[in-house]
Protein backbone atom coordinates (compact mmCIF):
# COMPACT_ATOMS: atom_id res chain seq x y z
CA UNK A 1 0.00 0.00 0.00
CA UNK A 2 1.35 3.62 -1.00
CA UNK A 3 1.72 5.75 1.98
CA UNK A 4 0.32 9.14 1.51
CA UNK A 5 3.39 11.70 1.67
CA UNK A 6 3.24 15.36 2.71
CA UNK A 7 0.93 17.62 0.63
CA UNK A 8 2.84 19.77 -1.50
CA UNK A 9 1.00 23.00 -1.56
CA UNK A 10 -0.74 24.13 1.52
CA UNK A 11 -3.71 27.05 0.63
CA UNK A 12 -2.18 30.42 2.27
CA UNK A 13 -4.26 31.90 5.77
CA UNK A 14 -7.03 33.97 4.40
CA UNK A 15 -5.38 37.16 5.93
CA UNK A 16 -2.73 35.81 4.09
CA UNK A 17 -4.05 35.66 0.71
CA UNK A 18 -3.03 38.29 -1.48
CA UNK A 19 -6.11 37.01 -4.20
CA UNK A 20 -8.40 37.55 -1.71
CA UNK A 21 -7.12 40.47 -0.04
CA UNK A 22 -7.67 42.22 -3.54
CA UNK A 23 -11.00 40.97 -4.37
CA UNK A 24 -14.36 43.03 -4.35
CA UNK A 25 -15.36 40.43 -1.24
CA UNK A 26 -12.21 41.71 0.83
CA UNK A 27 -13.45 45.47 0.46
CA UNK A 28 -15.01 46.03 4.03
CA UNK A 29 -10.96 45.12 5.28
CA UNK A 30 -9.28 47.33 2.79
CA UNK A 31 -11.71 50.05 4.12
CA UNK A 32 -10.91 49.05 7.79
CA UNK A 33 -7.14 48.73 7.32
CA UNK A 34 -6.97 52.03 5.86
CA UNK A 35 -8.67 53.20 9.38
CA UNK A 36 -6.78 50.75 11.85
CA UNK A 37 -3.21 51.18 10.02
CA UNK A 38 -3.22 54.86 10.25
CA UNK A 39 -4.95 54.96 13.66
CA UNK A 40 -1.95 52.37 14.97
CA UNK A 41 0.48 54.99 13.62
CA UNK A 42 -1.25 58.12 15.47
CA UNK A 43 -1.22 56.59 18.52
CA UNK A 44 2.31 55.47 18.33
CA UNK A 45 2.94 59.20 17.38
CA UNK A 46 0.85 60.09 20.09
CA UNK A 47 -0.28 62.38 17.81
CA UNK A 48 -4.00 63.62 18.49
CA UNK A 49 -4.76 66.54 16.57
CA UNK A 50 -3.65 68.74 13.38
CA UNK A 51 -3.51 71.79 11.26
CA UNK A 52 -4.56 70.59 7.90
CA UNK A 53 -3.08 72.57 4.80
CA UNK A 54 -4.78 72.08 1.22
CA UNK A 55 -4.07 73.67 -2.16
CA UNK A 56 -2.91 72.57 -5.57
CA UNK A 57 -0.51 70.09 -6.29
CA UNK A 58 1.09 72.44 -9.31
CA UNK A 59 2.29 75.54 -7.79
CA UNK A 60 5.51 75.80 -7.47
CA UNK A 61 8.80 77.58 -5.31
CA UNK A 62 9.93 80.84 -6.38
CA UNK A 63 13.23 79.60 -7.45
CA UNK A 64 11.60 76.87 -9.51
CA UNK A 65 9.37 79.29 -11.00
CA UNK A 66 11.73 82.03 -11.64
CA UNK A 67 13.81 79.02 -13.71
CA UNK A 68 10.86 78.14 -14.76
CA UNK A 69 10.16 81.77 -16.83
CA UNK A 70 14.15 82.03 -17.99
CA UNK A 71 13.48 78.10 -19.70
CA UNK A 72 10.62 79.30 -21.36
CA UNK A 73 11.58 82.60 -22.24
CA UNK A 74 15.04 80.72 -24.15
CA UNK A 75 12.52 78.46 -25.82
CA UNK A 76 10.18 81.06 -26.69
CA UNK A 77 6.97 79.58 -26.07
CA UNK A 78 4.98 78.80 -22.58
CA UNK A 79 5.87 81.88 -21.30
CA UNK A 80 2.55 83.35 -20.08
CA UNK A 81 1.89 79.97 -18.17
CA UNK A 82 5.15 80.42 -16.74
CA UNK A 83 4.56 84.19 -16.01
CA UNK A 84 1.37 83.12 -13.77
CA UNK A 85 3.26 80.01 -11.78
CA UNK A 86 5.71 82.55 -10.40
CA UNK A 87 2.87 84.71 -9.62
CA UNK A 88 1.61 82.03 -8.03
CA UNK A 89 4.67 81.13 -6.21
CA UNK A 90 3.80 83.22 -3.71
CA UNK A 91 1.14 80.97 -2.17
CA UNK A 92 3.82 77.95 -2.12
CA UNK A 93 6.31 81.01 0.25
CA UNK A 94 3.16 81.62 2.36
CA UNK A 95 2.41 78.29 2.92
CA UNK A 96 6.14 77.05 3.87
CA UNK A 97 6.53 79.85 6.37
CA UNK A 98 3.23 79.80 7.93
CA UNK A 99 3.59 76.20 8.47
CA UNK A 100 7.04 76.60 9.84
CA UNK A 101 5.66 79.34 12.12
CA UNK A 102 2.75 77.24 13.26
CA UNK A 103 5.17 74.30 14.23
CA UNK A 104 7.27 76.56 16.12
CA UNK A 105 4.03 77.48 18.00
CA UNK A 106 3.14 74.11 18.74
CA UNK A 107 6.35 72.99 19.89
CA UNK A 108 6.54 75.52 22.48
CA UNK A 109 3.20 74.57 24.12
CA UNK A 110 5.42 71.83 26.67
CA UNK A 111 2.92 68.98 26.53
CA UNK A 112 3.05 65.07 26.38
CA UNK A 113 0.97 65.03 23.13
CA UNK A 114 1.77 65.95 19.87
CA UNK A 115 -0.25 69.11 19.79
CA UNK A 116 -1.49 70.33 16.22
CA UNK A 117 0.56 68.63 13.87
CA UNK A 118 0.83 69.78 10.10
CA UNK A 119 -0.97 67.68 7.88
CA UNK A 120 -1.27 67.57 4.12
CA UNK A 121 -2.29 65.51 1.18
CA UNK A 122 1.56 64.01 0.80
CA UNK A 123 1.80 65.38 -2.61
CA UNK A 124 4.02 68.07 -4.33
CA UNK A 125 2.68 72.18 -4.55
CA UNK A 126 1.44 73.60 -1.57
CA UNK A 127 1.30 70.46 -0.07
CA UNK A 128 5.26 70.51 -0.51
CA UNK A 129 5.49 73.84 0.87
CA UNK A 130 3.57 73.01 3.99
CA UNK A 131 5.84 70.03 4.77
CA UNK A 132 8.42 71.72 4.32
CA UNK A 133 8.31 74.43 6.67
CA UNK A 134 7.54 72.04 9.37
CA UNK A 135 9.97 70.17 8.60
CA UNK A 136 12.58 73.38 8.80
CA UNK A 137 11.18 74.09 12.35
CA UNK A 138 12.34 70.78 12.92
CA UNK A 139 8.34 69.46 13.64
CA UNK A 140 6.89 66.16 13.02
CA UNK A 141 4.57 66.33 9.91
CA UNK A 142 2.22 63.94 8.38
CA UNK A 143 1.59 63.37 4.41
CA UNK A 144 -1.93 61.67 3.43
CA UNK A 145 -0.99 60.32 -0.30
CA UNK A 146 -3.76 59.04 -2.23
CA UNK A 147 -3.31 57.01 -5.18
CA UNK A 148 -4.02 58.16 -8.47
CA UNK A 149 -3.10 57.14 -12.40
CA UNK A 150 -0.03 59.08 -14.07
CA UNK A 151 0.84 60.63 -10.66
CA UNK A 152 4.22 60.48 -10.11
CA UNK A 153 6.32 63.08 -6.84
CA UNK A 154 8.31 63.25 -4.23
CA UNK A 155 7.71 64.58 -1.56
CA UNK A 156 10.90 64.45 1.29
CA UNK A 157 9.46 66.79 3.88
CA UNK A 158 7.25 64.40 5.53
CA UNK A 159 7.99 62.93 8.59
CA UNK A 160 9.08 58.98 7.35
CA UNK A 161 6.90 56.88 9.51
CA UNK A 162 3.89 59.31 9.18
CA UNK A 163 3.56 59.18 5.52
CA UNK A 164 0.17 56.83 4.26
CA UNK A 165 -1.03 55.96 1.48
CA UNK A 166 -4.56 55.47 0.47
CA UNK A 167 -6.66 53.67 -2.16
CA UNK A 168 -9.85 55.17 -0.97
CA UNK A 169 -10.57 58.82 -1.04
CA UNK A 170 -13.19 58.74 1.51
CA UNK A 171 -10.78 57.33 4.27
CA UNK A 172 -8.54 59.94 3.37
CA UNK A 173 -11.14 62.52 3.86
CA UNK A 174 -11.90 60.59 6.64
CA UNK A 175 -8.09 61.38 8.60
CA UNK A 176 -8.12 64.69 7.36
CA UNK A 177 -10.84 66.18 8.56
CA UNK A 178 -11.52 63.48 12.12
CA UNK A 179 -7.82 64.68 13.87
CA UNK A 180 -8.09 68.50 12.07
CA UNK A 181 -8.49 71.44 14.60
CA UNK A 182 -7.95 74.23 11.70
CA UNK A 183 -8.09 74.21 8.03
CA UNK A 184 -5.94 76.46 5.74
CA UNK A 185 -6.75 76.25 2.15
CA UNK A 186 -4.70 77.46 -0.41
CA UNK A 187 -5.71 77.96 -4.06
CA UNK A 188 -6.10 74.78 -5.71
CA UNK A 189 -8.52 73.19 -7.97
CA UNK A 190 -11.05 70.29 -7.83
CA UNK A 191 -9.65 68.04 -5.18
CA UNK A 192 -9.29 71.62 -2.85
CA UNK A 193 -12.65 72.55 -3.88
CA UNK A 194 -13.96 69.23 -3.01
CA UNK A 195 -12.36 69.27 0.21
CA UNK A 196 -13.42 72.62 0.86
CA UNK A 197 -17.18 72.08 0.57
CA UNK A 198 -16.79 69.14 2.58
CA UNK A 199 -15.28 70.24 5.69
CA UNK A 200 -17.82 73.75 5.28
CA UNK A 201 -20.53 71.27 4.89
CA UNK A 202 -19.84 69.11 8.12
CA UNK A 203 -19.29 72.61 10.27
CA UNK A 204 -22.31 74.27 8.90
CA UNK A 205 -24.16 70.90 9.96
CA UNK A 206 -22.71 69.95 13.20
CA UNK A 207 -21.33 66.56 12.03
CA UNK A 208 -18.15 67.82 12.60
CA UNK A 209 -18.99 69.66 16.19
CA UNK A 210 -15.24 71.06 17.07
CA UNK A 211 -15.08 74.98 16.67
CA UNK A 212 -12.07 74.41 13.83
CA UNK A 213 -10.81 77.53 12.02
CA UNK A 214 -11.37 77.84 8.47
CA UNK A 215 -8.74 80.00 6.82
CA UNK A 216 -8.80 80.64 2.84
CA UNK A 217 -5.53 82.46 2.34
CA UNK A 218 -5.30 84.25 -1.22
CA UNK A 219 -8.61 86.68 -0.86
CA UNK A 220 -8.32 87.67 -4.60
CA UNK A 221 -8.37 83.90 -6.04
CA UNK A 222 -11.07 82.76 -3.85
CA UNK A 223 -13.04 85.86 -4.43
CA UNK A 224 -12.47 84.90 -7.70
CA UNK A 225 -13.33 81.29 -7.99
CA UNK A 226 -15.81 81.40 -5.67
CA UNK A 227 -18.52 83.80 -5.37
CA UNK A 228 -20.13 83.67 -1.55
CA UNK A 229 -21.92 86.39 -1.00
CA UNK A 230 -24.41 85.13 -4.04
CA UNK A 231 -24.98 81.67 -2.58
CA UNK A 232 -26.39 84.54 0.41
CA UNK A 233 -28.08 86.45 -2.17
CA UNK A 234 -29.93 83.50 -3.40
CA UNK A 235 -30.84 82.14 -0.32
CA UNK A 236 -29.03 79.03 -0.59
CA UNK A 237 -26.56 79.48 2.23
CA UNK A 238 -27.55 81.89 5.73
CA UNK A 239 -25.49 85.12 5.67
CA UNK A 240 -24.15 83.25 9.29
CA UNK A 241 -22.26 80.49 7.36
CA UNK A 242 -20.20 82.84 5.76
CA UNK A 243 -18.94 83.59 9.66
CA UNK A 244 -17.45 79.89 9.06
CA UNK A 245 -14.69 80.74 7.02
CA UNK A 246 -11.80 83.45 6.98
CA UNK A 247 -10.41 84.69 3.95
CA UNK A 248 -6.89 86.54 4.05
CA UNK A 249 -3.93 87.67 2.24
CA UNK A 250 -1.62 87.97 5.07
CA UNK A 251 0.56 85.44 6.97
CA UNK A 252 0.46 87.12 10.42
CA UNK A 253 -3.83 87.15 10.28
CA UNK A 254 -3.81 83.73 9.24
CA UNK A 255 -1.39 82.76 12.22
CA UNK A 256 -3.13 85.01 14.58
CA UNK A 257 -6.44 83.57 13.83
CA UNK A 258 -5.49 79.92 13.87
CA UNK A 259 -3.49 80.27 17.21
CA UNK A 260 -6.13 82.35 18.49
CA UNK A 261 -9.00 79.60 17.53
CA UNK A 262 -6.56 76.74 19.04
CA UNK A 263 -6.03 78.26 22.20
CA UNK A 264 -9.59 79.63 22.68
CA UNK A 265 -11.17 76.21 21.29
CA UNK A 266 -8.88 73.27 21.25
CA UNK A 267 -5.67 74.06 23.38
CA UNK A 268 -7.68 72.03 26.47
CA UNK A 269 -9.44 69.42 24.59
CA UNK A 270 -6.91 66.95 22.81
CA UNK A 271 -8.28 64.20 20.66
CA UNK A 272 -10.83 63.78 17.84
CA UNK A 273 -14.62 65.52 18.33
CA UNK A 274 -16.36 64.75 15.60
Amino acid sequence: MEKAGKPTHRQPKAYQDSRFLQSKDARALRILAEYLEPLHRFQRHNIQDTIVFMGSARLRSEKAAKAALVKAERAGHGIEAAEMALRLAVYYEAAKELARRLTEWSKKLDREERRFVVCTGGGPGIMEAANRGAAEAKGLNIGLTISIPDEEFDNPYISRDLHFYFHYFFMRKFWFVYLAKAVVLFPGGYGTLDELFEILTLVQTRKARKRMPIVLFGAEYWNGVINFDALVQYGTIGPRDLDLLHRTDSIDEAYDIITRGLTENALGAPGPTL
